[in-house]
């Protein structure tokens, strides 16, 4: 057992100060397109007189919506769809004719979907193993602050417990003949469920109440972290602000790869694949794979050495460094945050530095500052531009409402973290019988 002296759990401003010493470089631009164009194949292969099966319906309405928020839950979705991809990739699940290779073309598009399905079969190997090596790394760790005799045993013993009845579940599922779908909805929803437990261990509620009342001994710095680790606003918000944004287009990418695949086979028969579309289709397995083994790999180095436990004295620094005056927004993709202003008097400074996070394929965010007078009009005072980061100030010439916007509706689907300190300094009036210079 770990000493635990002093100790806190990571708090959302340590874990950004971890992350900004570990930057992703941008995702390649090549992801974004690849998306849209594939997206495009697929609309050309829809028909107004065809209706859509149900499965080819789901994936569309999948495509269209925003990727999920968490991390781990775009990973279970992108494992999904590498599974749902090498299926329609075997021969057997090839449309008839495709299987049948009676021309020369029908011969090279079979040998193009071997190799895409190898390439797809490693990848989903590579996604298991670093989902399997992520979850033991975070018990392994929670378990180094338990008691290392029976209390860390029971422990032990009741999450293998948990785990073979999941595996018993997953099983019986696939045995019903439940669908790759429905397997991985099973998945996420027992996900979740091991994310309850630990919130229930910190919280010595639920199944973990008789457990944890036996557990004399337990840091309680450990219970605090295993309970709000996963907070919608907790620590790991920041670790999705971060790194969230390639995930998601990933996410994307994998979605229009399935879906073009899919109704490419639904409408074989009638609509002959072109040669552009399979190049593009080989073009967009190619970047999907290598671009997700590059984020698995950089994210993997991060999350091993990421901190789950710091000393007070080192939460106190960073927590004081980062309240500096400066807040913190997220801007969904699609939307403004908006700052107002109410001056009282002329010759006031309105001042403002902003910047946001890194690491994302977009870094930037529209940026402008609007004056409404008493009657309601507006006055563009700062017109519109997009920055990385800013810093700057002006001297208003009239009282009223200024308005500082922050402009995110550009982005498809990316937010973007934001962080800001914007203050109105007063003119400085000068005490009457006093002049400058004078002591």
């Amino acid at each position: 057992m770990r000493s635990k002296a002093s100790l806190v759990p990571i708090t959302r401003a340590f874990l950004s100060s971890y992350y900004d010493k570990h930057q992703f470089a941008p995702i390649s631009d090549d992801v974004p397109l690849l998306s849209e164009q594939l997206h495009s194949f697929s609309a050309d292969l829809q028909d107004a007189t065809l209706p859509l099966p149900q499965g080819e319906r789901y994936l569309l309405e999948e495509v269209e919506s925003q990727p999920p928020h968490k991390i781990d839950e775009n990973m279970w979705k992108n494992r999904e769809q590498i599974e749902e991809i090498i299926f329609l990739l075997e021969n057997s699940h090839w449309p008839k004719l495709l299987q049948q290779q009676s021309t020369p073309e029908d011969v090279e598009l079979a040998r193009l979907l071997k190799q895409l399905r190898e390439k797809c079969a490693h990848l989903l190997k590579i996604v298991e193993s670093f989902q399997s090596t992520s979850s033991e790394h975070v018990f392994n760790t929670v378990m180094t602050y338990m008691p290392q005799d029976f209390r860390g045993a029971l422990i032990r013993k009741q999450r293998q417990r948990s785990e073979k009845n999941k595996k018993a579940q997953v099983d019986a599922l696939i045995s019903s003949g439940g669908s790759i779908r429905d397997r991985y909805a099973l998945l996420w929803q027992q996900q979740m469920e091991r994310r309850r437990q630990l919130a229930q261990l910190g919280s010595a509620a639920g199944v973990y109440k008789t457990v944890v009342k036996y557990l004399v001994g337990v840091p309680q710095v450990l219970l605090d972290f295993v309970r709000q680790i996963n907070d919608d606003q907790g620590p790991m918000e920041e670790q999705r602000l971060r790194y969230g944004p390639p995930i998601y287009a990933l996410t994307k990418l994998v979605l229009n790869i399935h879906l073009f695949l899919s109704l490419s086979w639904w409408r074989f028969e009638d609509v002959k694949l072109q040669k552009q579309q399979l190049s593009m289709l080989e073009e967009a397995v190619n970047v999907y794979t290598s671009e997700l083994e590059r984020f698995l790999k950089f994210i993997g180095e991060v999350f091993a050495n990421s901190p789950f436990f710091v000393t007070a004295e080192e939460a106190g620094a960073i927590e004081a460094n980062k309240n500096d005056d400066y807040r913190e927004a997220s801007v969904p993709a699609g939307t403004t945050y908006e700052v107002s202003l109410e001056v009282d008097s002329v010759n006031s400074y309105i001042a403002w530095d902003f910047s946001i996070a890194q690491g994302k394929i977009s870094m930037d965010i529209g940026f402008s500052i609007e004056y409404t007078d008493s009657l309601g009009r507006k006055t563009l005072i700062l017109p519109y531009r997009r920055y990385d980061s800013d810093l700057g100030n002006f001297c208003t010439i009239l009282p009223g409402k200024y308005k500082l916007i922050w402009d995110n509706s550009f982005s498809t689907f990316f937010r973007k973290a934001l962080r800001y300190k914007v203050d109105c300094i007063p003119p400085v009036v000068e005490p009457e019988g006093e002049e400058l210079g004078t002591m």
